[in-house]
């Protein structure tokens, strides 16, 4: 599993989108900040829950200069199946996250159990819940990753503190990890 560092370089990210549209990361050019939320997928319940906030807070962020997309490693048909049936019909959702590119980005991975709770296959192995806000440099502000679904941050608070961040430049942090 990789370690990003903030004020650093990310790595590489090229998805497609139920949109039918691609989307490739070093293409963005957001006003601010660039947040990829990369969600454990279809089978999730609680992933439903936290894009719908996050779909009802687009505006909020996009007032900020933030631009917003939604990951998972789910095929095409699985994300439009979550497009349609948790009514994200605002929020773009990204599709096809590798195992490999979701350890690039540090992100945890899991083994599927089988049918979950809400009825729905597990795939075989898939991503854990990550939240990125990269610069439009392509470098690394902040980042919070979760070894399972829960403790996700919380985006009224992380509205709260773009407000914070912007209005006083405020820099990265914890670029002196990992020996550096």
């Amino acid at each position: 599993m990789s370690h990003l560092i903030p004020r650093l370089p990310v790595p590489s990210l090229s998805l497609n989108t139920v949109d039918g549209q691609p989307w490739i990361l070093s293409d963005r050019h957001p006003e601010n900040f660039t947040l990829l939320v990369f969600y454990r997928g279809l089978h999730c319940p609680i992933c439903k829950l936290y894009l719908n906030d996050l779909q009802r807070r687009l505006p909020d962020f996009a007032l900020r200069g933030v631009e917003v997309i939604a990951i998972s490693g789910d095929d095409r048909q699985r994300a439009q199946r979550t497009r349609e049936e948790w009514e994200l019909s605002e929020l773009t959702l990204g599709y096809g996250l590798t195992i490999s590119k979701a350890r690039e980005w540090g992100l945890y991975i899991s083994e599927g159990i089988g049918t979950n709770s809400a009825g729905i296959e597990e795939p075989q192995r898939f991503n854990e819940p990550g939240l990125f806000l990269v610069r439009p440099d392509g470098t690394l502000y902040a980042a919070s990753v979760q070894t399972m679904p829960f403790a996700r941050p919380n985006f009224g608070e992380l509205l709260k503190a773009l407000d914070m961040i912007l209005e006083k430049d405020y820099p990265a942090r914890g670029e002196a990890c990992c020996g550096r």
